[in-house]
């Protein structure tokens, strides 16, 4: 459990040097910003999470079944996740945030395509949307 990370994993990193490279310039883990975002482009009031498969419940109602120890722990853990994520996202968009989040490994086999939704959104901002 200690090789985990909850910040700079891999697909986060890989996220966000490609869109450096690209010449976007964001804020890490910005702890103003109210469910602290992996990534935050704060003037413009974008938000980009990069979640975990795992701990945040992808495909949850298929996949809780394949956890075989500690399942009370997990269930619970992983379902206080997913509604964490829910309030986070509703409090931001209430807020007139714009709200992305990605899976880790949908970063990682297709960033491209994540880079493309995140410019997208850069792009109807500062024209003026």
């Amino acid at each position: 459990m200690q090789s985990i990370r909850s910040t700079d994993t891999k697909a986060e990193i890989s996220l966000a040097k490609a869109l450096w490279a690209k010449g976007y310039r964001y804020r890490k883990n910005d702890k103003t910003v109210f469910g602290k975002p992996d990534l935050t482009f704060k003037g413009l009031r974008i938000a980009v999470f990069v979640d975990s498969e795992f701990f945040h419940g992808k495909d949850w109602e298929i996949q809780k079944n394949r956890i075989k120890t500690n399942r009370g722990f997990w269930w619970k853990k992983i379902e206080g996740n997913m509604k964490r994520d829910l309030l986070v996202i509703n409090k931001l968009e209430s807020d007139g945030w714009i709200v992305l989040r990605f899976w880790d490994k949908e970063i990682l086999k297709n960033s491209a395509n994540c880079i493309n939704k995140i410019v997208d959104a850069v792009n109807l901002r500062k024209n003026g949307h």
